[in-house]
C-alpha cells in the first residue's frame, strides 16, 4: 500500500497527467480516506474491498488517459503495476453489480 501511496502522490503532481485523470483519481483517494463506506471496514477482508477495487479503478482510468508510460515511470513498487490494475479491475467487473460497475466506468471515463 505504501507504494501505492507515493505513486497517487507524484501522478497529482505530474503536470503530464490530464486533469480530470487527476480528479478522478482525487475523488477515489477521498473516498478511500473517508470514514463512509459502502462496506464497514469493520467487516474483516471485504470492507477493504469496496476501496481496492475504486483504486484500481481509478488507476485504470489514469493509466488510459495518461498512458502507461507515465504510471512506470512512477512506479518504484515490486512487480508489474500496470499487470496488476488490468487482473484486479478485470476481476473486480465480475464481482461488482453491472450497474455499479457502468457507473464508475461514467465516472472514470
Amino acid at each position: 500500500m505504501p507504494n501505492i501511496v507515493k505513486l497517487v502522490g507524484r501522478l497529482l503532481k505530474d503536470p503530464r497527467v490530464p486533469r480530470r485523470a487527476k480528479v478522478t483519481l482525487g475523488l477515489a483517494v477521498a473516498y478511500v480516506m473517508s470514514p463512509i463506506d459502502l462496506i464497514p471496514e469493520v467487516i474483516p477482508v471485504v470492507g477493504w474491498a469496496d476501496d481496492v477495487i475504486l483504486m484500481m479503478f481509478a488507476i485504470d482510468s489514469l493509466i488510459d488517459r495518461a498512458g502507461p508510460e507515465i504510471v512506470e515511470e512512477h512506479w518504484d513498487g515490486p512487480g508489474d503495476l500496470l499487470g496488476l490494475v488490468r487482473d484486479v479491475v478485470a476481476v473486480s467487473r465480475n464481482i461488482v453489480p453491472k450497474r455499479l460497475g457502468q457507473i464508475i466506468d461514467r465516472l472514470s471515463g
